[in-house]
């Protein structure tokens, strides 16, 4: 007889999380424990509940996933942590590998993979995305070991921590490019679009559009850096 995968689900819109208990309690030998609407929220359930799988966004609030992530494996090594997610931007997943994430998969999966990614992980195997290159991983992993000429802290206070994708958008809004024809573009829905936009305009630390382009023109270092 099949243990039990006994899940935590961890992500701060309630929807998605009764959309996830929904479709997992058709499963036989998949049982859905408990639910946390923040980081902080998530390691203290995992921590009364000892979960198997721990099923954890990125954007949350207090914590967010991939800082949970990390005081989850820190402090319940053999809960496995699975990041359910919208995001595919490089950074997103080389940070919650090296938060030590079991797992990486996009919210727009189908089922089937779903339930093949909490399978792999809870058996001890890692589980990545099929939009996710497993090179891209590889990669990232081996150059962990090569020291960087300059160092993560230095590049953010340049770029102000945005991601590539971040940028790529951020050069498109620069240039004029309408949500819609980016989402089009990209193959990207408007929404996703808009969360990118959102994230750009809290990093850059400006309320509205006309306050995001002065900052460009103002600043050549990070003009620059978006049109090379």
């Amino acid at each position: 007889m099949s243990e039990t995968i006994n899940i935590i689900l961890a992500d701060d819109h309630e929807l998605v999380r009764n959309g996830l208990r929904l479709l997992l309690e058709t499963e036989q030998h998949i049982q859905v424990i408990g639910e946390a609407a923040d980081g902080e929220e998530t390691v203290a359930l995992a921590g009364k509940l000892k979960p198997h799988v721990a099923i954890v966004d990125i954007r949350m609030p207090k914590l967010n996933g991939i800082q949970a992530t990390q005081q989850l494996k820190a402090k319940f090594p053999l809960t496995k942590v699975l990041v359910l997610t919208m995001h595919e931007d490089e950074e997103y997943i080389t940070q919650s590998v090296d938060s030590g994430a079991d797992g990486y998969l996009l919210k727009d999966t189908g089922k089937e993979e779903f339930l093949k990614a909490i399978h792999t992980v809870h058996s001890g195997q890692k589980y990545f995305s099929g939009d996710i290159s497993s090179i891209l991983v590889e990669r990232y992993l081996s150059a962990k070991n090569v020291p960087a000429a300059v160092s993560p802290s230095e590049l953010e206070d340049k770029d102000y921590g945005l991601t590539k994708r971040e940028k790529q958008l951020l050069r498109m809004i620069y240039e004029g490019v309408s949500n819609k024809d980016i989402a089009d573009q990209l193959d990207k829905s408007i929404r996703t679009v808009e969360t990118h936009r959102f994230n750009i305009m809290k990093k850059l630390e400006v309320n509205n559009i006309a306050e995001l382009l002065r900052k460009i023109d103002q600043e050549p270092a990070l003009k620059d850096s978006l049109l090379t």
